[in-house]
């Protein structure tokens, strides 16, 4: 069957959606890239988009400013992670764990010396806090057994508990600051969520 002119314009423009998406993935890329192995001021958008192999113009029109850019660059790496971590077995504290090492040993470096901007860069900040958020929430999902029965401010306590075992600065404390393996630094992080558990 021949190409009608409506199915010609239906595939230009589902091939121009592609590449707009291409160059908008593409951006997210190379920003994640700068903010995340340089402070935030010295990121020049100029250098994003060369690297990302578009004009300046181009990267203005998807994203508009250097905030917006680095929130939906935030975004969209955390995005990725926040998924695979959301895909840990409830109830499993050791695979739990193992899937949040997974990302703080591909992301904690960089996610730190972003979190070293937080007081100064608001959008830092702004993306800072509902990391946090975020994984307080995520805590309460995947280790639920160790909340146990409890209600109330001794809940909110045994979370707050949970949420600082488990927090990205434990990870850098045990892993870069005291040099300890991976293996070594996760099962201390095990041992503490235990006896979390056998609390009362």
């Amino acid at each position: 069957m021949a190409d009608t002119p409506e199915s010609k314009r239906r595939y230009r423009m589902v091939a121009r959606a592609q590449a707009a998406e291409q160059t908008r993935a593409r951006l997210l890329d190379s920003a994640w890239r700068h903010f995340s192995e340089q402070p935030f001021d010295a990121v020049r958008l100029a250098d994003v988009a060369a690297e990302a192999d578009v004009s300046l113009p181009t990267l203005h029109n998807n994203f508009g400013t250097k905030d917006v850019l680095f929130a939906a660059a935030w975004s969209s790496r955390m995005g990725v992670e926040g998924a695979r971590r959301e895909g840990a077995a409830t109830g499993d504290a050791r695979a739990s764990l193992r899937v949040l090492y997974d990302s703080y040993e591909q992301e904690g470096d960089a996610v730190l010396r972003m979190l070293a901007q937080e007081e100064r860069i608001p959008a830092v900040k702004e993306q800072a806090d509902s990391g946090r958020a975020w994984h307080r929430a995520w805590v309460g999902r995947t280790f639920e057994q160790a909340l146990g029965p409890l209600g109330g401010a001794a809940r909110e306590r045994r979370l707050t508990e949970l949420v600082v075992a488990t927090d990205l600065l434990v990870w850098k404390l045990l892993r870069r600051e005291m040099g300890l393996g991976r293996r070594a630094a996760e099962g201390i992080v095990l041992e503490m969520i235990a006896a979390l558990e056998g609390l009362e």
